[in-house]
């Protein structure tokens, strides 16, 4: 099926080609025919699937009907957790609607407000916008919402994790009560589903990929390693082999930063980006990012739903998130949009909870390997989904036990322990 089977404009089926693009994902199947017939949508789909599209498409078509937008007022609200995203989005609204009369712009923290407030003067169809700077151009009386027609909450479940909640329930008791409402996420928790109550009407529910899953473009697996021996790890993985744009996360900003500064002094070109770096700083580093300029980007959770980088080949979590979920979000920055990637965890003993809190979360155990040099000296104890207990209970299959033990024969002594324990989950690199 093609983008111009959805009811999709000339306009918008002409920048559509231009930007290279000829099928449609599933998300984009059901979202865009269902947005354009004026429903609520509550979609739940992967990062990489398409899913900023879906909203931005039917969006600009519906606001292309020639009524004019009156000064300081806004006909169409995107509400983001963090800049990067908001910047992406601003991107894709600008790129999509290229051919058609509509104004918009991105608001948000981190730069000068003024600005801000002189592009709202004339009026915007689209406004793109984090939740505090948006309450802030409201208080300053720099923005009226009752020309409001559509609301677009993207990745609503981050907007709740990092505190949005009062905020958005502020914004949303100023927009008025007649309005088209779209909320899309990569995930849904049973908060998100309590909000959406009180916010959707008979809302059309998609939901592309399994809840809580991980694309299945993105191999994962973890490197077992000393808590000590993960920088040197690191540096090892990228020059053995050969990585040329490598996503790094942290769990501190304090991190990032000492990371950064540890593979630099390795001969490694490497930027930081968190939310105390600068708007101004934060948009270079990940510029120059993408141009292959700086080898490794490293950042913070704050940071893992706002970068989208084409074909990006390799994700590693130096540290596993405090935050199950994050793990999904952070990964979701390879493997997009039908490419392959790679998500490597660096795993020290002390963080083995963190690490069962994840394979929980996706149903899955991950693969262990051990690279040789690195060994640690403490490895880390093995896990087990309480769901595999009954599968444990059955018959070994004809061949299990040969095959483990020929398996074992060419680990070392500490990979032969854990690979008995495992059920060959181990490998040695």
């Amino acid at each position: 099926m093609s983008f111009s089977s959805l009811g999709l404009s000339p306009s918008l089926l002409r920048a559509i080609e231009e930007k290279g693009y000829s099928k449609p994902y599933p998300i984009q199947l059901e979202a865009i025919p269902a947005v354009l017939l004026g429903k609520d949508i509550m979609a739940a789909a992967q990062t990489g699937t398409g899913k900023t599209a879906s909203f931005t498409l039917p969006l600009l078509q519906l606001l292309d009907n020639g009524k004019r937008r009156k000064p300081n007022h806004i006909r169409a609200l995107v509400l983001t957790p963090t800049r990067e995203l908001a910047a992406q989005v601003a991107d894709s609204v600008a790129t999509y609607g290229k051919h058609v009369s509509l104004k918009s712009t991105a608001v948000f923290g981190g730069v000068k407000i003024n600005p801000q407030i002189a592009k709202l003067r004339a009026g915007v169809d689209v406004l793109i916008a984090t939740p505090g700077r948006l309450i802030d151009l409201y208080n300053q009386k720099a923005i009226n919402f009752s020309q409001v027609e559509i609301l677009v909450l993207d990745e609503a479940d981050r907007m709740l994790d990092m505190g949005f909640i009062r905020d958005i329930k502020k914004i949303l008791a100023l927009l008025p009560k007649t309005r088209q409402n779209l909320m899309f996420s990569a995930t849904f928790s049973d908060e998100i589903r309590k909000l959406t109550a009180g916010i959707l009407k008979n809302p059309l529910q998609i939901e592309v990929s399994p809840r809580n899953a991980a694309a299945q473009s993105v191999k994962q697996s973890i490197y077992e390693v000393d808590k000590s021996k993960k920088t040197a790890l690191l540096s090892h993985l990228i020059r053995d082999n050969n990585w040329e744009q490598v996503l790094v996360f942290t769990r501190t900003k304090h991190g990032a930063n000492r990371l950064t500064k540890k593979l630099e002094q390795d001969g490694i070109s490497a930027v930081a980006i968190h939310s105390n770096k600068s708007q101004a700083a934060r948009t270079r580093a990940l510029s120059e990012f993408k141009i292959n300029k700086i080898r490794v980007l490293v950042a913070t959770d704050i940071a893992a739903r706002g970068i989208d980088i084409s074909e990006l080949p390799h994700v590693v979590n130096f540290e596993l998130p405090n935050v199950a979920g994050d793990y999904i979000h952070r990964i979701g920055r390879t493997g997009r949009a039908g490419s392959e990637g790679e998500a490597i965890s660096l795993v020290s003993a002390d963080e083995v909870k963190l690490l069962l809190g994840i394979e929980k979360l996706i149903q899955q155990i991950l693969v262990r390997e051990v690279e040789t040099g690195f060994i640690p000296s403490h490895s880390v104890p093995i896990t087990h989904l309480k769901d595999r207990s009954s599968q444990q209970k059955k018959a070994k299959k004809p061949g299990h036990d040969k095959h483990n033990i020929s398996a074992n024969k060419r680990r070392t002594k500490h990979s032969k322990k854990l690979a008995n324990v495992s059920r060959g989950q181990v490998k040695r690199k």
